[in-house]
């Protein structure tokens, strides 16, 4: 069983700064009100460590392994909760150039398994906010002016 949320922001810049901003995990817990903490090398194959934080939700920590990075363009990884075939899930990333100038940014998750289609009313209401509050703390902290000290 397969369920899915989606979800998109338009930022005014380039692929390169957006994915500067998406690949720097040290930094996320300067900007990023969802995933509060993040380590780990973004490579195929390797893991990071995330704290999530759902909106009104319990605060979760992943494991999830790189799938794909393609610079400017794509970041996917995969994660899983408990037993494998219980529930697991996978975090895309995807850029692209709008027409008129800047990019969208699309974040999106499949989530799988038996448990998937019992958790769609949980993760509409605590997740999706979430991914929507990292997008435009996203777009905020690369279309924000430089501060002066």
């Amino acid at each position: 069983m397969t369920t899915a949320l989606r979800t998109f922001v338009d930022i005014d810049a380039t692929p390169e700064q957006v994915w500067h901003v998406l690949t720097d995990l040290p930094a996320y817990p300067e900007w990023n009100p969802f995933i509060t903490s993040a380590e780990g090398t973004v490579a195929p194959g390797r893991r990071l460590s995330m704290s999530m934080q759902p909106v009104n939700a319990r605060p979760v920590t992943l494991r999830p392994t790189v799938l794909e990075v393609t610079p400017g363009r794509r970041l996917r990884w995969r994660g899983r909760l408990g037993i494998p075939g219980l529930f697991h899930t996978e975090h895309i990333f995807t850029i692209t150039v709008q027409d008129g100038g800047g990019v969208r940014l699309w974040q999106e998750e499949w989530f799988r398994g038996l448990l998937a289609p019992l958790m769609t009313g949980s993760l509409n209401r605590h997740t999706l906010p979430a991914f929507n509050a990292m997008n435009a703390a996203l777009k905020d902290r690369i279309e924000a002016p430089p501060t002066r000290t």
